[in-house]
């Protein structure tokens, strides 16, 4: 053999390894993503069961209609997505390129707010500022989810539920928030939407144009 023909085939095993390191790193990026889509398709549903779980309450509780009839929206929407969850949690379990099991998103429950206290709230008086002070930590926690799930999921229809949820909440926490100052004289203590998974929480302009006229 050849120097050159030595050196070709060196050339040729390299390029070899190289696509096969590509490959192989291309796959193990793939199951990560996966199993960030099964992570949250399975621990949203729980998060959802204890949203719907503080709108009971809501409905029986409740001091004002504008938050009674979010707690009918919160049942009505998130029951509809917990059957939308556990539809993409079976197809994933029976497309699934690996063992994937429920795994996790990789969070405290303080950051996807399920760290709530249900006997505080059924106790609370009054009610619809506790029942504020509680679900908008809890949606914050859900959009947070939702935001890790389009960074690192890989599923379509799961990033889709995720930005519905992140759309959908991130109003209704500008809204309870308004209702805060309105009724209570100040908007919540836990802040406004989050603006990625592990972001603090922002305000909005207007929650923010009340802080302001608090200073005046």
């Amino acid at each position: 053999m050849t120097k050159k023909t030595l050196a070709a085939g060196i050339v040729v095993i390299l390029v070899a390894v190289g696509a096969y390191v590509l490959i192989s790193g291309s796959g193990d990026s793939d199951t990560s993503g996966e199993e960030v889509d099964v992570a949250f398709a399975a621990q949203m549903v729980p998060h959802h069961e204890a949203a719907i779980k503080m709108a009971e309450l809501a409905k029986e509780n409740g001091e004002h209609p504008e938050i009674i009839q979010m707690a009918n929206n919160i049942v009505e929407t998130q029951s509809a997505e917990i059957e939308t969850l556990n539809s993409i949690h079976d197809r994933m379990a029976t497309e699934s390129s690996s063992n994937t099991d429920n795994g996790s998103m990789d969070m405290s429950d303080s950051m996807m707010g399920m760290d709530m206290d249900m006997s505080e709230l059924e106790n609370a008086n009054p009610f619809d500022r506790e029942f504020i002070d509680q679900m908008i930590p809890h949606h914050q926690g859900a959009i947070r989810m939702a935001y890790a799930e389009l960074e690192e999921g890989q599923d379509q229809e799961t990033k889709d539920l995720a930005q519905a949820i992140i759309d959908a909440q991130a109003k209704e926490i500008a809204q309870m928030n308004r209702w805060r100052m309105d009724w209570y004289g100040a908007p919540s203590p836990s802040g406004g939407a989050p603006s990625g998974p592990m972001m603090g929480d922002s305000m909005d302009s207007d929650e923010m144009n009340s802080m302001d006229h608090m200073d005046h």
